[in-house]
């Protein structure tokens, strides 16, 4: 090893839900560092380019994500453009973008969120590639192995979040993981002459349309040069596949900018690819088996460990608890917490927790559930759920679905 330090919390992955379980483990006390692999903070909402900060509300007027989930979208467009829909508590059975929600510049977003950090203190460390974990005999998390420019080194800790979107602390210490399969997509920072400021580029998506009007239909995608296995990715994750999706993305890109400009009377200069995301835009790659796997269909379920709610980005409505047990694993190791997508969730509940609302509110509580489990004494595991649900409230959150002045099924 080229190094070594030590923290007491030690959060991995930059993204939303990093950024709010570093934020809250270090305003509790805690000496934090939040680990990242790019250069950028925001993960797929910034260097992925998916830059809508989807909706805190439930469609009806009624707000269910609170807390650093409400100062983050605050934070989103301090120094950018953009606006959150001042209707969104009158209306009633609201489309996504008339909800509690907003299109951020991904830039402005960035500068915001280097800026809170660094005021609470959390310590960032950029460019630092997790390669590996070490764990003492009784299966605590003693550490994380890492590599950036001063070579390999370990950041020791006493509580580990694994915010990496991919699990990758979770499944180097041994916790049992599962896998999704993935479709193609892309999404894209585009210059078009009409387009109003802040309007998302272009998106395409298997099965649905792209932003600019293809169809990707089997003729489109055959001209395109893809094939079925391209379009759908098993469940897993290798250096290929990450590869392979960027890459075929892009030339989803190329032919809709040729056809644009070849049949739809655009050119070179009045359309074009502004800025191209930075990451591999997957949605789910893998989540923990924790104490309890969300299942689809258990909106408008109370549960007693409930550590907050988020509502269906897709419509108005359905309103979701998260337990507490959906954040840690079902056997080992010790220390560990998740957040964002990496919590434990199944078909199409994980696409409710793989959302940025979910990401920065699980985000929170796994930063607020390390550093009391710290002070208690215990793991994460052990913590007692209710002194965590009290301390939640007292930030703000409200829990079960009456005190947001909804019902369950």
């Amino acid at each position: 090893m080229n190094f070594e330090a030590r923290y007491e919390v030690v959060v991995t992955g930059g993204g939303i839900a990093g950024v709010a379980a570093a934020l809250q483990a270090a305003r509790s006390g805690k000496k934090t560092v939040l680990v990242e692999k790019t250069v950028l903070l925001g993960g797929l909402a910034t260097t992925g380019l998916v830059y809508i900060y989807l909706p805190l509300c439930d469609g009806n007027g009624h707000q269910v994500t609170f807390g650093i989930c409400e100062e983050l979208i605050r934070l989103s467009l301090k120094y950018g453009p953009g606006e959150i829909p001042a209707s969104w508590k009158t209306g009633s059975d609201l489309t996504e973008v008339k909800r509690y929600r907003c299109i951020f510049s991904p830039a402005a977003f960035m500068l915001a969120l280097d800026e809170v950090l660094e005021e609470a203190g959390v310590d960032i460390w950029l460019d630092s590639l997790v390669c590996g974990v070490e764990k003492d005999a009784e299966n605590h998390l003693t550490g994380i192995i890492i590599e950036n420019k001063s070579g390999r080194g370990m950041i020791h800790g006493s509580r580990f979040i694994d915010a990496s979107g991919d699990c990758e602390v979770a499944r180097r210490g041994g916790a049992p993981c599962s896998a999704s399969e993935n479709f193609l997509s892309v999404w894209a920072l585009q210059y078009h002459k009409d387009a109003a400021a802040l309007s998302p580029g272009v998106g395409m998506y298997v099965g649905g349309c792209s932003a600019g009007g293809d169809p990707l239909d089997a003729e489109t995608i055959a001209r395109r040069g893809l094939s079925e296995s391209d379009l759908k990715i098993e469940p897993g994750i290798s250096g290929r596949k990450v590869t392979d999706f960027v890459l075929n993305g892009r030339r989803l890109l190329r032919e809709h900018y040729r056809r644009a400009h070849e049949e739809r009377g655009f050119d070179r200069n009045n359309l074009y690819a502004l800025k191209l995301p930075a990451m591999a835009q997957f949605r789910k790659v893998y989540c923990i088996d924790g104490a309890y796997i969300l299942q689809p269909g258990e909106n408008q379920k109370c549960f007693e460990d409930s550590i907050g709610m988020v509502g269906d980005w897709r419509k108005a409505g359905p309103v979701w608890e998260i337990p507490y047990r959906t954040l840690y694993p079902k056997d080992g190791p010790l220390g560990l917490l998740a957040a964002g997508r990496c919590t434990s969730a199944c078909g199409d509940a994980w696409e409710i927790t793989r959302v940025i609302p979910t990401a920065a509110m699980t985000g929170q509580v796994a930063g607020l559930a390390a550093a009391m489990s710290l002070d208690a004494g215990v793991d994460p595991s052990g913590l007692d759920v209710q002194n965590l649900r009290r301390e939640l409230r007292n930030l703000g959150f409200k829990l079960h679905l009456p005190e947001a002045g909804l019902e369950y099924a």
